[in-house]
């Protein structure tokens, strides 16, 4: 773009900076669209609602490249539909994280050298709100230099008034509807956060541990069982076999002796035995163990517990006191010291649970808990996306998504933690029961306490869709915008979030489920695909990369990535190569500015432009409906790609340079080319806008002189297509890729200027021949021209006299190399279509491919025996 880039533009031309300078706009321009209202949501509207919801990050985070990557999709969809002409809620707010967020209050308390439990229940909970209004949320400020356009003045919070008001109604209704009770149940347990965790908080691991078997009983009545958790043996109160299992027929029903203890035990018969496995029998722990606890309900057997909340072994005896891995070893050691370990196997891999939280090692441990009975909800879940009322996107996750929500086990709902939603239950002094809804008064007397319990944090996020919009109240707000038009969430959250909302939404809104589309994506991994982690070193802050790169370029580098269901990977690299295509539009767009590129008046009408300008017309609507098709399937990384190669390929690269021999010579042409220049440049911006919004807000208002374009129209395909144009200006590429190749082939500077011959009779290329001399640097013929080389490429020729600038011998060399491979690909391929059993059994598409092969071979040599014959002689 360098030959017209001088040129003085008319007086009244709107200028921009030589350079694009991403932090000196970006968050200016963010403030203004916030405070010109764009982003409010009007429940009032006429137009057609569009509704998104945040997935709410944790009070407790900051901004890391999976909130940078899901937030780029979401704010994409919804300045789409912005400009297509709904009224668009992107509904933001944040959850309140209960035991992430206790934790860290909790470890500044430990700072000073004080707990949870100095402060008392309530100065601990007021001690938490502190830090939420000083520290917490930061988020949103990093949200808002990626360019979320949220309705900020909706902001929701979990523990907000509304939102609990919303949280102790479902909870009233279950609870008197019988879908929520309480029950000892064997859950899982964190010794560090000291609470129940739900399995979809497990973090499963292979751990290096080690399996003892151990010799029951005594005499000749002795039973072997292995154990990788040999502290729990002290809760045993039973070895089970298979009932069909001869080998211990004679050992059902009868008491044997549990060593290191002064206890027998019975032996049972339980068919989830697998007589198959080790020795047949297995030891029973009900307290401890979720299987086993199944076995002691089956068959009335006592269930002991042996540790405390801490995991320290509360059994009176040697052990007593003991950490449980202490225990552990301090057990085997005994057993072994006794003659019961009949064999060892260490180190023994297995997987273990751990905390998601703390990564401590779980503790299945029998507890007093609050349930939800999901058997009715979850088939309403799954029905619901059979029955096509919900759409799962890409549809081969819904099979996942069945195999949850069809196997889900009742939901234990309660945390044993002090910040968060307290179950609101009251117990009486003789038993009694009450749970209180929000516009009732808790039962008084003496003996009345609350329950010390709080809700699973998942509970309140599961009514996001519906309390965020005033839930329990009939509002204006949930009357538009409820359901939610699509969610956008990982799917690794398919299991914690989306289902539970499912389930909530279908149960509270009258089986009206939550959102009409789930669009699932995958995981931000780094360049090699590997998962970050901080243990990795391979964990990336955005911020960094928007500091130095912009937050345009970082939005493309994601969307760009963002195939539906599958994993992202990314790299520094990629963002600078998005950087670089901000900087290609910056400077696209300001040589048109300077060459009186415009968007007044209307287009003039097709018989009057050139084949260029048909051809760039004809293709801008082909990308505009391609654009809406992968909209419409969430396909972002096949849109970005689209634009961009439409952008940076077609547009810049081809149209405008194609067009700067038109600009110099001005007259009406010129005029008609500024015109169309100016229509491309106006609708590529408006459809990029969505995804890199902040360079085009700048170069769409400086080229049309609008408001914005956050507002804007998005652009629709107005059924204009020219074929001929476009074969037309595809074989002009043709012949003008071919002659640079050969000239790079040759060692020719790119500037450097050669006389060259042009035979364009005949061709439509005749009315091309400025520009084909001017981006081929081909001067006019002289009189002493003498034509070293002549290339036909699709029905022109083009002669050219490289006297003293090209070694013939080598350009015949590498002209019969490349004729010899032609040759041989072709050979290659008449040998397999002429192989009747390679066609029988080959794929239709095989043999297309090979059929493709062989007429690209025919035209290569063609090519290449014509252009031997146009070197001179040696």
């Amino acid at each position: 773009m360098t030959d017209n880039a001088q040129q003085q533009p008319p007086a009244d031309t709107p200028e921009l900076p030589t350079q694009y300078a991403p932090a000196e706009v970006e968050g200016e321009l963010y403030e203004r669209w916030v405070a010109r209202g764009y982003f409010a949501a009007d429940a009032k509207s006429d137009k057609p609602p569009y509704t998104i919801v945040i997935p709410p990050p944790n009070v407790t985070g900051s901004l890391h490249l999976g909130h940078a990557f899901e937030h780029t999709l979401i704010d994409a969809l919804t300045r789409r539909k912005r400009m297509q002409g709904y009224e668009t809620l992107w509904q933001p707010g944040m959850d309140h994280a209960g035991i992430a967020t206790q934790n860290v209050v909790e470890r500044e308390l430990a700072k000073e050298g004080k707990s949870r439990h100095d402060l008392g229940r309530a100065a601990f909970v007021d001690r938490v709100w502190q830090w939420k209004a000083e520290s917490g949320g930061q988020i949103a400020g990093q949200m808002r230099r990626l360019g979320d356009g949220v309705a900020w003045n909706r902001d929701r919070f979990t523990m907000d008034e509304g939102l609990s008001r919303a949280v102790q109604t479902v909870f009233k209704k279950m609870f008197d509807d019988g879908l929520i009770y309480r029950a000892e149940r064997i859950i899982n347990w964190c010794p560090r956060c000291l609470t129940a965790i739900s399995d979809i908080e497990v973090d499963y691991q292979d751990d290096d541990g080690e399996l003892v078997s151990i010799k029951y009983g005594e005499g000749d009545r002795t039973l072997v069982v292995a154990t990788t958790r040999a502290e729990t043996m002290l809760g045993d109160t039973a070895v089970a076999v298979h009932p069909d299992d001869e080998r211990y027929a004679s050992f059902i029903g009868k008491q044997i002796k549990l060593p290191l203890t002064d206890r027998t035990i019975p032996v049972v018969a339980d068919t989830h035995v697998d007589p198959e496995f080790g020795t047949g029998a297995v030891k029973v722990t009900p307290a401890h163990d979720p299987n086993d606890f199944a076995i002691g309900q089956r068959h009335g057997l006592e269930a002991l517990t042996v540790m405390d909340e801490r995991g320290v072994i509360t059994v009176h005896g040697p052990f007593e006191g003991l950490d449980r891995f202490e225990a552990r070893s301090a057990i085997v050691a005994a057993l072994r010291a006794d003659g019961r370990i009949v064999a060892e196997k260490r180190p023994y891999v297995h997987s273990v649970g751990h905390c998601s939280r703390c990564k401590t090692t779980l503790e299945p441990r029998l507890s007093l808990q609050w349930w939800v009975k999901v058997e009715t909800l979850a088939k309403a879940a799954g029905d619901a996306v059979r029955d096509g009322d919900v759409n799962i996107h890409p549809a081969d996750m819904s099979q996942r998504y069945f195999d949850w929500v069809d196997n889900l086990n009742d939901w234990c709902i309660s945390r044993q933690l002090w910040w968060g939603h307290r179950i609101p239950v009251w117990h009486g002094p003789n038993g009694e029961t009450v749970c209180v809804g929000p516009d009732e008064q808790p039962p008084a007397g003496e003996g009345w306490t609350q329950d010390t319990d709080v809700l699973d944090t998942w509970f309140s996020s599961g009514l996001w869709p519906f309390s965020t919009l005033g839930w329990p109240e009939r509002t204006p707000d949930l009357e538009k915008f409820y359901p939610n038009s699509v969610l956008v969430t990982g799917y690794d959250l398919m299991f914690f979030w989306v289902a539970r909302m499912m389930m909530f939404g279908l149960y509270v809104m009258d089986g009206q489920a939550p959102f009409r589309t789930i669009a699932l994506h995958g995981m931000v991994r780094d360049e090699l695909g590997k998962k970050m982690s901080k243990s990795y070193g391979n964990t990336v802050n955005p911020l960094d990369w928007m500091d130095k790169y912009g937050s345009d370029a970082v939005r493309f580098t994601l969307a760009r990535g963002a195939n539906p269901g599958t994993d992202v990977p990314i790299g520094e690299d990629w963002v600078q190569a998005s950087r670089n295509f901000a900087n290609k539009l910056w400077n696209a767009t300001r040589f048109a500015l300077m060459n009186g590129a415009t968007v007044e008046g209307p287009l003039p009408d097709p018989s009057e432009m050139s084949a260029t300008d048909r051809w760039i017309l004809s293709r801008l609507n082909e990308t505009v409906a391609e654009a809406d098709a992968f909209y419409d399937d969430y396909q972002f990384a096949k849109l970005s790609d689209a634009l961009y190669h439409f952008a940076w390929d077609e547009v810049f690269d081809w149209y405008v340079e194609l067009s700067k021999t038109t600009f110099m010579a001005g007259g009406a042409a010129a005029d008609v080319s500024k015109r169309v220049l100016g229509e491309v440049l106006d609708v590529t911006l408006r459809l990029l806008h969505p995804v890199v919004p902040f360079v085009t807000e700048t170069l769409w208002t400086t080229l049309t002189g609008g408001e914005s374009v956050v507002i804007a129209d998005w652009p629709k395909d107005s059924g204009y297509r020219d074929a001929g144009a476009e074969r037309e200006i595809e074989s002009l590429q043709q012949v003008i890729t071919e002659v640079r190749r050969f000239r790079a082939d040759q060692g020719l500077q790119p500037g450097q200027r050669v006389p060259a011959r042009l035979t364009l009779d005949g061709t439509a290329f005749a009315a091309h021949e400025a520009a084909i001399r001017q981006l081929l640097r081909l001067q006019p013929q002289g009189e002493a021209f003498e034509a070293t080389a002549t290339l036909p490429v699709a029905g022109a020729q083009v002669a050219l006299d490289l006297s003293g600038t090209i070694d013939v011998a080598a350009e015949r060399k590498r002209l019969a190399k490349d004729l010899a491979a032609a040759e041989k690909e072709k050979v290659q391929a008449n040998a397999k279509l002429g192989n009747e059993a390679f066609l029988a059994k080959a794929p239709d598409q095989v043999v297309d491919k090979i059929r493709a092969r062989l007429a690209k071979a025919d035209e290569d040599i063609t090519r290449l025996q014509a252009q031997l014959e146009g070197l001179p002689v040696a």
